[in-house]
């Protein structure tokens, strides 16, 4: 089974009013679970370098009643890419969006400039290539990679959550 976008944010602990960011948000599908898990207060930020999806996904949005989930045409690997104040997310979402990154340090920091002290991001990628389905193999990001990169940049885990059996999950807290 693939990753379910909405019984992956059921683990994260997402409280009503919170600021979210989904970052690589693509077509949206964590994005809108976590929209809905704020139960129309707070708001969530989808971020995209592709207009389209962003477009496609805004509509979506409003054809579903969803008024919480705001699109932002930003590239995440450049600094300030997300147009979101420093400090001002509470919890940030990469889902499935690491391998496909050429500066995944720039990433990282922008990550790491948007969250608030002590803020979260939810990391969902690949553990494994399955040819035409997931990321050439020399593309995968391992967890531990992963794990390795975000605390040299001042995250540790705050836990792991269940993302699928060719995903992981964990979620890195911001020191």
């Amino acid at each position: 089974m693939f990753s379910d976008p909405q019984k992956v944010i059921e683990q994260c602990g997402i409280q009503a009013g919170m600021e979210i960011a989904d970052l690589g948000v693509g077509s949206g599908f964590y994005a809108v679970a976590a929209a809905m898990a704020l139960i129309s207060t707070g708001r969530v930020y989808a971020v995209d370098v592709q207009k389209d999806l962003l477009t496609k996904l805004k509509n979506s949005v409003v054809a579903h009643g969803i008024y919480n989930l705001e699109t932002i045409w930003g590239d995440i690997e450049k600094p300030s890419g997300t147009h979101l104040r420093e400090g001002s997310i509470d919890f940030a979402i990469l889902a499935n969006i690491l391998f496909q990154l050429e500066d995944k340090q720039g990433a990282i920091n922008e990550v790491k400039r948007i969250l608030k002290p002590g803020g979260r991001v939810l990391v969902v990628d690949w553990s494994e290539s399955l040819g035409n389905i997931g990321p050439h193999p020399k593309k995968v990001v391992t967890q531990t990679a992963t794990q390795d990169l975000f605390e040299k940049n001042g995250f540790h885990v705050d836990k792991e959550v269940s993302a699928g059996s060719h995903h992981y999950g964990m979620i890195m807290k911001k020191m």
